[in-house]
């Protein structure tokens, strides 16, 4: 089954040139079903790309999803046109007054690690949001910054600087292959990793109810099971294109930022060279196993979420 997007929106074109099924608003209202609703509150500045890279991997299920893009109310994205985003999304402030509520929703990483939580500008806009989602979502996947801030909320757990960033394709164990959402998971994978701060093993298995589902002995803990609040954290990027890396090592060398080549990216380590994907199958299995749990799991009464 198709995702339900916008047609003007970018990723239609994207996603219908990579085969990925795609229904407009007018094909899905002839079918006889309720769609999935899925939030994605998209934090990144390069709005458009995060769209395309989330939407591949929810809209390769065989259940119809209907995805709805949010943003923060009062902050303001410079890297992405104002159409764009008066066109396609909509303020939290303004979900949040229609009492509407999601099956899943996305929350997106964001530049600004190098901040402390609380000095984030939309720092308590967005704790308003954690807390909305145990009334209105069903279930929420937290994504590198967007993660780390949710288990800091729910469970006080912090973030730490590291003295390099962690830049590459690391690998990952799996720690529970019995997981519903690792089903069909090698007993190690790898993942992309961009960040300048992690999350401890010790720090997240010390808070009761958390599970580490995958480690790497390198960067440290990447996804992370927290069944009371439905919530899954995920510190690493399996939703990266191919070239995602390669944008960020390119736009720092051209800076004359310091930065390492990321590791075990390119063949050989050489820039030179196109980098290999070698995490999309496992970028597709996790996100169809979370749109899976989510079927199994949701009220088919939309307002039955949260009671």
């Amino acid at each position: 089954m198709p995702i339900k997007i916008p047609e003007n929106l970018p990723a239609y074109d994207v996603l219908t040139r990579e085969g990925v099924m795609v229904m407009s608003e007018d094909q899905a209202s002839r079918q006889d079903i309720r769609p999935l609703r899925i939030g994605l509150l998209n934090l990144m500045p390069k709005k458009i790309q995060t769209e395309n890279q989330f939407a591949r991997l929810i809209g390769a299920t065989p259940l119809q999803i209907e995805l709805s893009l949010i943003r923060m109310t009062e902050h303001r994205t410079r890297n992405t046109a104002a159409d764009h985003m008066k066109s396609f999304y909509r303020p939290f402030d303004e979900v949040e007054a229609s009492g509407e509520k999601f099956d899943g929703l996305v929350i997106t990483g964001a530049p600004i690690e190098h901040l402390d939580f609380p000095d984030v500008t939309y720092w308590d806009e967005l704790r308003r949001v954690f807390d909305w989602t145990q009334t209105h979502v069903q279930s929420t996947f937290g994504v590198c910054w967007g993660g780390m801030a949710m288990i800091n909320h729910f469970h006080g757990v912090k973030k730490h600087m590291l003295h390099q960033k962690a830049f590459g394709c690391f690998r990952h164990r799996n720690m529970e292959p019995a997981s519903p959402y690792l089903r069909g998971f090698s007993d190690d994978c790898v993942i992309p990793v961009s960040r300048w701060t992690e999350m401890r093993k010790d720090e997240i298995e010390n808070q009761p109810g958390l599970k580490i589902l995958l480690h790497s002995d390198e960067v440290g803990p990447c996804l992370v099971e927290d069944k009371a609040h439905r919530a899954l954290y995920i510190f690493n990027h399996l939703e990266y294109d191919s070239d995602t890396l390669k944008q960020e090592y390119d736009r720092d060398v051209a800076n004359a930022t310091p930065i390492n080549v990321p590791c075990n990216y390119y063949p050989e380590d050489d820039p030179s060279r196109p980098p290999q994907n070698r995490w999309r199958s496992h970028a597709h299995l996790l996100y169809g196993n979370w749109i899976n749990e989510i079927y199994q799991s949701t009220p088919f009464d939309l307002n039955a979420i949260g009671r």
